[in-house]
C-alpha cells in the first residue's frame, strides 16, 4: 500500500529482528535507509542485523553513520563498541587457532556470540574446536541446531562428521564427510578430514586381519603406519597403540608392548582393555606391584567377577614375590619335574657347600654358608609335595608346623648323598677340589 514509507521498512526489521530472523530482518533495514540515508533507527537495525549475523565490520559502518547523523546517541555509540569488541574476539580467535589453543578460541567464540547470536560461522569454529578438545556431545549439539535450521549447511555437516569420527565411528564419519562435500566440493577441512578417516580405517583393518593371520610383523608395521595418519583422533589412536602392544606382546617384546598400552591410556584413560593388556605384561615380566595397580584401577571401574579374579591374581603374585623365590634359588622351571629339582639341588648343594669353601676369606665363606642353607630349604620345599603345593599357591609355609626356621641344610645334604661318611671334599691343590662318594 506505501511501498517507498521507510518507517514501515525499519518497522517489519524490528518485528524480524524480535523473531531472530536477522537475515530477512537485514534486507528490510537496508531498504530503509535506501529509501531514506537520513533515517538512524534504520541504520542502527542494519548494524545490529549485520553485527547479529556476525559481521562485524559492515556492522560497524552502520553504527558510524548512525553517530554521524546523531553523534550523541548512547545506542549507537554502544553497539560500535561491541561491534569492535567482535573484530577483536575474531583476531585472537584466529591466532589461537593456528596455535591450537582451542579451549581460548572456544572462550573468544562464546563472548563474540554475545553480540552475534545468529552467526553461523562462530557456532561452527567454537564446534569444531569443542571436538578437538574431545567435547563431542556439545559439538554436536551446536551443529545440530545449524542443521535443523540449515540441513544443507557443508561446514555443520562436516564438524558432525568429526565429532563421530573423533569417536572411532569412522564409517559414519566418512557419510557426513562425503556428503558435506556434495554441497561444497571445494570444502578442504571436508575434503582432509575424509580422507585420513578413510586411510585410518582401511590401514585398521589390513592390521586386524594380518593379526588373526598371525602375521605379527606385518600387523605391526600396519599398525605403526595407521598411527602416523592423524595424531588428533585419539580414540583410534590409543586402540591402534593397544593393539600394537598385543603384538608386541606376542613377539614377547613385553616392555614395548608396556610402553604401547601406556601411550594408549594417556590418550583415553577410561580404555580397559589397554590396562588389562598392560597389566598381563607386567605379570609376565613380574613387575607385579604395578599389575596390581592396572587391575586395581580396571575392578574400581567394572566391578565384574571376572576383574575381581585377576586382581586377586595378581595380589597373590605379588605375596608371592615377596617370598624367596625357590625355584630361581634351585635355578630352575616352575614345572619342574621331581628328577630336575633333585638334579638342581645336587649341583647347587655342592657348589656352595661350606667345605669347598674352607681355603677363601671369611666373606666368601659366609656368602657361601648362607647359599648352601637357602638351597636346602629350597629343597626341602620343593621336593615335599604337600610343602610344595602351599608355596606355589602363596599360603603361609610357617603355618601347620612348616618353620623354616627349623631345618638343618647340613642334615639334608647328608640325607641326599646318603648319611654320614657318604660324601666328602678332597683338595687337590690351591683352591681345587674334587667329589669322593662312599
Amino acid at each position: 500500500m506505501c511501498p517507498k514509507n521507510a518507517s514501515y521498512y525499519g518497522n517489519r526489521a524490528a518485528t524480524l529482528m524480535m523473531l531472530g530472523r536477522f537475515r530477512e530482518a537485514l534486507g528490510d533495514a537496508q531498504q530503509s535507509v535506501r529509501l531514506d540515508d537520513s533515517f538512524v533507527r534504520g541504520h542502527l537495525r542494519e548494524g545490529k542485523c549485520h553485527l547479529s549475523l556476525g559481521n562485524a565490520m559492515a556492522a560497524c559502518r552502520s553504527f558510524q553513520r548512525a553517530l554521524e547523523l546523531d553523534h550523541k546517541n548512547a545506542q549507537a555509540q554502544q553497539e560500535f563498541k561491541n561491534a569492535n569488541a567482535v573484530i577483536e574476539y575474531e583476531k585472537i580467535a584466529e591466532t589461537d587457532y593456528e596455535k591450537r589453543d582451542f579451549r581460548k578460541v572456544v572462550f573468544c567464540m562464546d563472548r563474540a556470540l554475545e553480540f552475534a547470536p545468529a552467526c553461523h560461522r562462530f557456532k561452527i569454529l567454537k564446534a569444531e574446536c569443542l571436538a578437538m578438545l574431545g567435547r563431542y556431545p556439545e559439538a554436536q549439539s551446536v551443529a545440530s541446531d545449524i542443521l535443523r535450521m540449515d540441513s544443507t549447511n557443508a561446514d555443520a555437516l562436516y564438524v558432525r562428521g568429526l565429532c563421530l569420527y573423533y569417536e572411532d565411528c569412522i564409517e559414519k564419519a566418512v557419510q557426513f564427510f562425503v556428503q558435506a562435500l556434495r554441497m561444497a566440493p571445494d570444502h578442504e577441512k571436508a575434503c582432509v578430514a575424509c580422507r585420513n578417516a578413510k586411510a585410518l580405517k582401511a590401514k585398521k583393518e589390513d592390521g586386524n586381519k594380518a593379526f588373526k593371520e598371525g602375521n605379527y610383523k606385518l600387523a605391526y608395521e600396519l599398525y605403526t603406519e595407521a598411527l602416523g595418519i592423524d595424531p588428533n583422533n585419539i580414540k583410534t589412536n590409543a586402540k591402534l597403540y593397544c593393539n600394537r602392544g598385543t603384538v608386541n606382546s606376542k613377539l614377547r617384546k613385553l616392555d614395548d608392548a608396556i610402553e604401547d598400552c601406556t601411550n594408549a591410556v594417556k590418550l583415553d584413560d577410561t580404555y580397559i582393555k589397554a590396562y588389562l593388556r598392560r597389566a598381563q605384561c607386567y605379570l609376565d615380566t613380574e613387575q607385579y606391584e604395578e599389575a596390581v595397580r592396572d587391575y586395581e584401577k580396571v575392578y574400581q571401574t567394572e566391578k565384574t567377577k571376572e576383574h575381581k579374579q585377576l586382581l586377586k591374581n595378581a595380589q597373590l603374585e605379588l605375596k608371592k614375590s615377596k617370598r624367596k623365590d625357590y625355584y630361581k634359588i634351585l635355578g630352575v622351571d616352575k614345572n619342574a619335574s621331581e628328577d630336575e629339582i633333585k638334579k638342581a639341588y645336587r649341583k647347587r648343594a655342592l657348589m656352595h657347600h661350606p667345605d669347598r669353601h674352607s681355603g677363601a676369606s671369611a666373606e666368601v665363606q659366609k656368602e657361601e654358608e648362607k647359599k648352601f642353607k637357602e638351597v636346602g630349604e629350597a629343597f626341602t620345599i620343593l621336593s615335599d609335595p604337600k610343602k610344595k603345593t602351599r608355596y606355589d599357591s602363596g599360603q603361609d609355609l610357617d603355618e601347620e608346623g612348616m618353620n623354616m626356621g627349623d631345618f638343618d641344610a647340613n642334615n639334608i645334604f647328608k640325607a641326599f648323598f646318603g648319611g654320614p661318611g657318604g660324601f666328602s671334599f678332597e683338595a687337590s691343590g690351591p683352591g681345587n677340589f674334587f667329589f669322593q662318594f662312599g
